[in-house]
């Protein structure tokens, strides 16, 4: 997880992709879904210009440059860029990020995240010390990856969980005052949001709660400066913190309740707030086959109360805390609550509204450059959005498969 390292302020700030070696790409004979409720357009042609998606439409119909990179995609689909709303730069890999070469991080990042479709990511916990230099080193091309978003962690006081090392430090805070402190420092050094432990697990001792003042005095902050807010609840009372605090997104469903209460899906509607389900997580924390189903049961009618509901959902799987790379297991555990076109919606449309990416989510003309092919249509087989051909952010091609 994340602690403060104050020497990285200099020339870490921003999250902006550079156009580094810009090109013309232009994506040929593929079926395109230029947004999750788009009629398939057959034999599209995508022309992508120095990061942004300067012409759409059918074979025919759009000229395609003569200096152009194409990438034939007959037989496959398009479909805008995969955003992975949880992840964690945290592994071994990723230590000294900032100096360490650039071929064995390429070669991690494809296997964890850009073979699967993602061209824009949170990371909602690691070391700045390691992660800034390392969107710093993407930005400038060194490194093929996605768009990184970071939010800095908030503990409470004593809550430090069980499953972080005991000698990492973490920021537990005792008073609304420590979390104010935590949260500028947080965005001071170039966080783009921040993550509160409204609930920290402490393996068979009791969970260790936020009091809802102090995750208060940390949203007040993050929210005068239009940063969002991620919660990790660990149970109801987590839930409620997230509630009475105006957190802006669940980075979790809750395997320990069966359901939300209709109080509680009246205000994250009133609320807005949005969930991120990470329901494959919960396939990695029992042995017991029975009690995995009970958790899997229980994330999946959450999933299911909160979407009806009207909220906001948020694809996300954990990854970099755990080692699930292939998204498959969760888009088809999603599946058994949301439609294809729902689950499709949560990788693109649905994170670039609700992180005001105005440019991003969808494939029309003047939106960025970040795209998807997939071998299969995602409509007709939801696992197809793990079937990935191709990742372009900013025109580029982060990943292709051979």
């Amino acid at each position: 997880m994340i602690w403060l390292r104050t020497a990285l302020v200099l020339g870490l700030l921003g999250s902006a992709v550079a156009s580094a070696d810009a090109e013309t790409v232009v994506l040929r004979g593929g079926s395109l879904y230029a947004s999750p409720d788009a009629t398939a357009l057959p034999d599209a042609v995508v022309v992508m210009t120095d990061g942004v998606i300067s012409a759409v439409g059918k074979f025919g119909d759009v000229q395609v440059p003569a200096d152009a990179r194409v990438i034939d995609c007959s037989g496959k689909t398009i479909v805008a860029g995969f955003w992975n709303s949880h992840v964690h730069f945290t592994e071994p890999v990723w230590r000294n990020a900032g100096t360490a070469p650039a071929a064995p991080l390429t070669q991690h990042m494809q296997e964890m995240l850009t073979r699967w479709g993602f061209t824009t990511v949170w990371d909602l916990g690691s070391d700045p010390g390691d992660s800034l230099p390392l969107r710093q080193r993407i930005a400038k091309g060194e490194i093929a990856g996605p768009t990184i978003l970071f939010a800095g962690n908030i503990f409470p006081k004593g809550g430090h969980p069980v499953y972080i090392p005991r000698e990492v430090q973490l920021p537990e805070v005792a008073t609304p005052e420590e979390a104010t402190k935590w949260a500028r420092d947080w965005l001071a050094i170039g966080e783009d949001g921040i993550k509160l432990f409204t609930g920290a697990f402490m393996g068979d001792k009791p969970v260790v709660n936020m009091d809802p003042a102090i995750a208060k005095a940390a949203v007040e902050v993050a929210h005068a400066q239009g940063k969002p807010v991620f919660a990790h609840p660990q149970n109801k009372v987590g839930v409620e913190t997230v509630i009475a605090s105006d957190v802006d997104v669940l980075a979790h469903t809750t395997p320990g309740e069966r359901a939300y209460t209709d109080d509680q899906l009246a205000r994250f509607k009133a609320h807005g707030t949005a969930l991120i389900p990470t329901l494959s997580l919960f396939t990695t924390v029992v042995l017991d086959p029975n009690v995995t189903n009970r958790l899997i049961a229980a994330t999946g009618n959450q999933l299911k109360q909160f979407s009806e509901n009207g909220g906001t959902v948020l694809f996300g799987t954990d990854v970099g805390f755990t080692q699930i790379y292939d998204t498959t297991q969760e888009v088809e555990l999603m599946h058994r609550a949301l439609s294809e076109r729902q689950v499709l919606a949560s990788l693109t449309t649905n994170p670039a509204t609700f992180f005001k990416a105005a440019k991003k989510g969808r494939v029309e003309t003047g939106f960025d450059a970040d795209l998807v092919v997939l071998d299969g249509d995602p409509v007709s087989d939801v696992r197809n959005l793990a079937k990935v051909s191709a990742t372009i952010r900013a025109g580029h091609v982060i990943y292709q498969k051979r």
